[in-house]
């Protein structure tokens, strides 16, 4: 196959990447009667503090028009909550509830499953490799995500 661009540009790679890690947890996710984006909503929120609906648009990685939608239906369904931001009331923060909690929790325990046993599948169980890809991502996002917030607050 000839090389493309693609071929070495890093978002597609990294985009691929998730994709090829995803693609066989979808069908759990789907099955708990989640979409994708509910999944990532709720398990943002599994283990930490509330957020608020704008900085939850960002980790989940969607715009934050679709975010609302996607909370009001988590909220119907009595997996989350919102609550007045306590510096300002024109903010809320995001909270999960305690069914979110149980809802989500044995997909959270099913995705460190999966993604173990496909990382065993490449030879990398866990090693050093995989702690400093991890790393070098956890870092590559920060950075962006630093200089992004930078641009949008008038800096």
């Amino acid at each position: 196959m000839a090389r493309r661009f693609v071929h070495e540009h890093l978002p597609y790679l990294l985009a691929r990447a998730s994709h090829a890690l995803w693609r066989g947890f979808e069908p759990q996710v789907r099955a708990a009667g989640l979409n994708s984006l509910e999944w990532r909503v709720l398990a943002t929120l599994y283990d930490g503090e509330p957020e608020g609906v704008g900085r939850l648009a960002l980790e989940v990685l969607a715009k934050q028009p679709t975010v609302t939608k996607t909370l009001d239906r988590l909220q119907r369904q009595g997996w989350v909550q919102r609550s007045a931001h306590p510096e300002d009331a024109r903010r809320s923060l995001v909270h999960i509830t305690p069914a979110g909690r149980r809802q989500v929790a044995p997909l959270v325990e099913a995705a460190a499953r999966h993604e173990r046993r496909r990382l065993r599948e490449l030879g990398a169980a866990g090693g050093v490799e995989m702690r400093v890809l991890r790393q070098q991502l956890a870092l590559l996002v920060q950075r962006f995500d630093a200089v992004e917030d930078a641009g949008t607050s008038g800096v």
